[in-house]
């Protein structure tokens, strides 16, 4: 049973009885486009008592959803908790059971599905806490991609930055959890990655004051800053890179990107296709929603949504991006190197 709070009210000679647990809802819809709703229905309360709920009829959910709540289902775990709901009975319950939602909550689920090769279609929500356990994942995603190699390696790139910096910065006791799903109507990818651990604000501050924890996801976005040092440009392997370019190919691809630390999130909205794309290394200016006193989620979650369309400023953001890994490389050797610009 969940913990209780016993709280005696005056005038009543009853006492009341309130449980307090962590609970999460899965609606029949969750992206980054309409977020909100299902973040707003999160209580974080009790990291060792989680229910969840979902909608009985049909379910349609981005991979950062799945990634997040198997995170939670992982924390509660490993803190000897109990996870406790309602049954998956919707239509999408075998999506469910392939992503790996239901198996993380329920692991007797006892339900039995004809499982198809999922190689260029998703990647069900898996622990990574180790470098090998990295690279294989960005083995597995390529397929997801559709492209060639050459429009695929920066994006492999930028993948491989936002895990690697949960496994050394995050402090997360399980690592990241991750997954992905290739949508071949629209010819997009999306992608989520979640931890819990101590978050961006807390990551940031050996270095950097930040008032809020809004203010350190803003600040953690732009290109050059990072956690582990005051020095422009970051250190060495382009530390403080990763959101930046996970941002930007959002943006040139004309889809969403979400940040979600602490009591805030950072979502940047699609780039209409009549305008030109901008690159902001000053994330104030992209045309976005950031928010504040949202249910606090200890740790960092990051969706992105990437169009595979190539256009032209695609195909030149993945030069900048090839650009700046070879100045990794430069600055890992002592070669001296010109800093590519930003706006």
């Amino acid at each position: 049973m969940p913990d209780l709070i016993y709280i005696k009210c005056p005038g009543f000679p009853v006492i009341l009885r309130i449980f307090v647990y962590m609970k999460i809802h899965i609606p029949n819809s969750a992206f980054i486009g309409n977020i909100e709703s299902f973040l707003n229905h999160f209580n974080p309360d009790n990291e060792t008592e989680l229910y969840v709920t979902s909608n009985q009829s049909w379910i349609s959910i981005h991979p950062l959803v799945v990634s997040m709540v198997v995170a939670l289902a992982e924390e509660v775990n490993l803190k000897g908790g109990v996870i406790t709901g309602e049954n998956f009975n919707a239509k999408s319950r075998p999506y469910l059971l392939r992503m790996g939602l239901v198996k993380a909550l329920n692991p007797n689920h006892g339900i039995l599905i004809d499982e198809h090769e999922s190689s260029g279609r998703f990647i069900p929500a898996r622990k990574i806490e180790t470098s090998q356990q990295l690279n294989q994942f960005i083995t597995d995603m390529v397929p997801l991609l559709h492209t060639t190699p050459e429009q695929a390696y920066p994006i492999k790139y930028v993948m491989s930055e936002l895990v690697r910096n949960v496994l050394e910065h995050s402090n997360s006791p399980f690592g990241a959890i991750v997954s992905a799903q290739y949508f071949a109507k629209s010819n997009r990818i999306s992608i989520g990655v979640a931890d819990r651990g101590i978050g961006i604000k807390a990551a940031m501050s050996a270095s950097y004051a930040t008032a809020s924890d809004l203010d350190a996801i803003l600040l953690a976005m732009r290109p050059g800053i990072t956690g582990t040092t005051k020095k422009i440009g970051g250190t060495e392997y382009n530390a403080g890179a990763g959101l930046f370019f996970t941002k930007s190919i959002a943006k040139v691809s004309r889809d969403f990107f979400l940040v979600y630390s602490g009591d805030a999130f950072f979502k940047l909205h699609k780039t209409n296709v009549a305008k030109p794309v901008k690159l902001f290394a000053n994330p104030n200016l992209d045309k976005a929603n950031a928010k504040s006193l949202l249910p606090y989620w200890q740790g960092t979650a990051v969706g992105i949504d990437i169009s595979m369309d190539i256009n032209q400023d695609f195909q030149e953001l993945l030069e900048l991006i090839r650009q700046a890994y070879q100045l990794d490389v430069k600055r890992a050797n002592n070669v001296k190197y010109k800093k590519p610009k930003f706006v």
